[in-house]
């Protein structure tokens, strides 16, 4: 396990300072009709600015990532499922800013974490944001300490069940009074759908094209995240 953890994380390091998979993919978890659907040009220039972290772990044999379900009392996104992040801060880089974040909200030391890359800005149209995701690697499972105003739940999730195409699924619900059809990611209760899910389905495209190649297949997939 600790040799297939540690050619990902090369892998991943090198493609994130190389060719991204970008909107296209993002675009694949996208509700539709998304309104103000478009390619981020120049993240820097988009909107509010805001960092978040993909987090990767080993734990008992398997790669995971950790999301966040927000509380309902924050001003953005409440009650949502969405990765540790916020808004960037004067002198902060974006990368920073998400590293800060994951810090306050999850009590994980930026000091223990290898920054890998960041992935496509995505701009989000209801709170006016851009996004930035920061990848980052640390080589064991973190000791979560939730912050209870911005936190109401942490949730893990190993990678390998990411990949597999049965964990995606599509609805149609109502949004701000129109009929959306919007596609989620499965994990357990969970329904993650709209900017994370896009963030994800980048993230998830770039971690199945190193694990095996140009096949959508799922097992190739797990034998590289889970070591079996």
């Amino acid at each position: 396990m600790e040799a297939e953890t540690g050619d990902l994380v090369l892998c991943l390091r090198k493609g994130l300072s190389g060719h991204r998979p970008g909107y296209r993919a993002q675009l694949r978890m996208g509700p539709r009709p998304r309104p103000g659907t478009r390619e981020v040009v120049s993240g820097e220039t988009e909107g509010r600015q805001a960092g978040v972290l993909i987090l990767l772990y080993p734990d008992d044999g398997s790669l995971y990532t950790v999301l966040t379900l927000r509380t309902d009392c924050l001003e953005n996104h409440r009650g949502q499922i969405s990765f540790p992040g916020g808004q960037n801060e004067a002198d902060e880089t974006l990368e920073m800013t998400a590293l800060r974040e994951a810090e306050e909200e999850l009590g994980v030391s930026s000091e223990s974490l290898e920054v890998l890359g960041q992935l496509t800005p995505l701009y989000i149209p209801p709170s006016q944001f851009c996004v930035t995701p920061t990848v980052a690697y640390i080589d064991r499972r973190p000791e979560f300490i939730p912050a209870p105003d911005e936190v109401k739940e942490v949730i893990e999730i190993p990678l390998f069940h990411l990949l597999d195409p049965k964990t995606v699924s599509e609805e149609e619900w109502t949004i701000g009074g129109n009929r959306v059809c919007v596609p989620f990611y499965a994990w357990e209760r969970h329904k993650i759908w709209g900017a994370t899910a896009m963030v994800l389905s980048e993230f998830i495209e770039m971690v199945r094209r190193i694990c095996d190649g140009t096949k959508d297949t799922e097992e190739t997939g797990k034998q590289s995240l889970t070591g079996r």
